[in-house]
């Protein structure tokens, strides 16, 4: 950030109380401008995402990790284009459109670039200039340079970018640590959902760390194994099953 040497000059040149005025004036102009550049603001998010998340937002121009949970994925994409705001998936080839819309997202407004392969980084780059939201699994891992990189395009462009794996200089950690499955009576019945467990830390791991029990719809996530599922046919016999999703 550079100051205009006339003003300094004529700060110079001026009385000692007229210098200190000017000296004040340029502070609060530097302040301001950080302010724009750096405290983008974010998006409120309400129900279980409002305790969540850290201070009720999905902040603007940061990233934000989810490394084991595609199911939480979607309810932070949703929560995030809940306003009908555009998004985009990068590098998901198993993000499953039932599963998406269970969670309430619009796929006519989500772009979907499943298999972005060696140009995932360059894609991501290009999406985050144009759209709110995007969520993006790293098809290897990056570096600070890369990250200090896409993070001043973040930051410019007010996006929110979601990544599905490990980030260097995240916003927040999410990572889902338990599971506990709900919907089933004594042997019969259909799963209606289930509890999660979230654990989230702050900056590069640090800061306040907390966890809270989120609730999800029962829909097909890949990389996640779903509970039993009973089923009565019409002789009374009882099946029982585990479905298992690849992994992503």
């Amino acid at each position: 950030m550079s100051i205009p040497l006339t003003s300094v000059a004529h700060a110079a040149g001026a009385p000692a109380a007229s210098a200190a005025e000017r000296v004040s004036e340029l502070q609060a102009r530097i302040h301001g401008m950080q302010r724009d550049r750096w405290d983008a603001g974010g998006r409120p998010v309400s129900g279980v995402l409002a305790g969540l998340l850290p201070d009720g937002i999905l902040r603007t121009g940061v990233v934000y990790t989810v490394d084991n949970s595609t199911s939480l994925i979607m309810a932070v994409l949703a929560a995030a284009t809940v306003d009908g705001g555009w998004g985009a998936v990068v590098g998901l080839p198993d993000f499953g459109a039932e599963a998406a819309i269970g969670f309430g997202i619009d796929l006519e407004r989500i772009v979907l670039v499943p298999s972005p392969a060696d140009q995932w980084l360059a894609v991501t780059a290009a999406l985050v200039d144009v759209l709110p939201v995007v969520v993006v699994h790293p098809q290897r891992a990056v570096g600070d340079a890369e990250a200090a990189r896409l993070a001043a395009r973040l930051r410019q462009s007010g996006c929110t970018l979601i990544v599905a794996g490990t980030w260097p200089q995240g916003e927040a950690a999410l990572r889902v640590t338990d599971t506990r499955w709900d919907g089933l009576g004594a042997g019969h019945g259909y799963l209606a959902g289930r509890d999660v467990t979230v654990h989230v830390s702050g900056r590069n791991g640090s800061g306040r760390r907390r966890s809270t029990l989120v609730h999800l719809p029962e829909v097909a996530t890949p990389g996640e194994a779903a509970g039993p599922r009973l089923d009565s046919g019409r002789g009374g016999r009882a099946r029982a099953g585990i479905r298992q999703r690849a992994q992503s």
